[in-house]
């Protein structure tokens, strides 16, 4: 099952109980801050879910799979997301422990 922007938009319509029309306003204008953030080169950091960044490919050679022939890929911008311990935690089905029980446990 794939989770589309739709849906989002009704959960979170769901969620704070307002219009579809508020909904999707407020899904719109978190995405578009978003991007406009990472379009600058910035970091998004969401707290508990992850981080965003846009990184620097370097231009490197590739072949062409049908010819066989040598070709240059150029150097491109590509969007990087890194899962915050937390999700990762949270896919797997794992408690997420806070850092004072860690602690107590390492002593």
């Amino acid at each position: 099952m794939t989770l589309t922007k739709g849906d989002i938009i009704e959960l979170v319509c769901a969620r704070l109980q307002c219009s579809r029309t508020e909904g999707a306003e407020l899904v719109e204008a978190v995405f578009q801050l978003m991007k406009e953030r990472l379009e600058r080169g910035e970091k998004v950091k969401i707290s508990g879910f992850g981080n965003f960044t846009v990184r620097e490919k370097r231009a490197r050679r590739g072949r062409n799979p049908q010819t066989g022939e040598d070709i240059v890929i150029r150097g491109r911008k590509v969007l990087s997301f890194k899962p915050s311990n937390v999700f990762k935690r949270a896919v797997n089905h794992r408690p997420v422990r806070s850092r004072a029980l860690r602690t107590a446990e390492q002593t």
